[in-house]
């Protein structure tokens, strides 16, 4: 797997552990109609986040335990980073900005 690709998964299930996430603010930060960039799609392939039906929020994303393991090995934050911090991550990727 190539490290970009590995450098956007982390950034995107460090992004999602800080706070669960709407399923539709997760798609508009990271779909990419790039079929060599599938970051969402390897995400939940590997069981690192997932998706989670809630009565009140409508549909949710989450990391899994295995998410933050992997947060954990590659040296990423953990459910005790701060809500307020920084979401660009490794990668330079800020989920919030404009995608081109």
């Amino acid at each position: 797997m190539s490290s970009n690709i590995e450098a956007l998964i982390l950034d995107l299930v460090e992004w999602v552990a800080k706070e669960p996430r709407s399923y539709d603010e997760v798609m508009d930060a990271w779909r990419t109609s790039c079929p060599r960039l599938t970051v969402w799609e390897d995400a939940v392939d590997r069981g690192l986040v997932q998706r989670e039906a809630t009565a009140a929020d409508g549909v949710v994303v989450r990391v899994t335990p295995a998410g933050r393991a992997h947060l954990v090995e590659h040296g990423r934050a953990t459910s005790t980073t701060p809500r307020h911090a920084a979401a660009t991550g490794a990668a330079g990727f800020t989920p919030t900005s404009p995608r081109v």
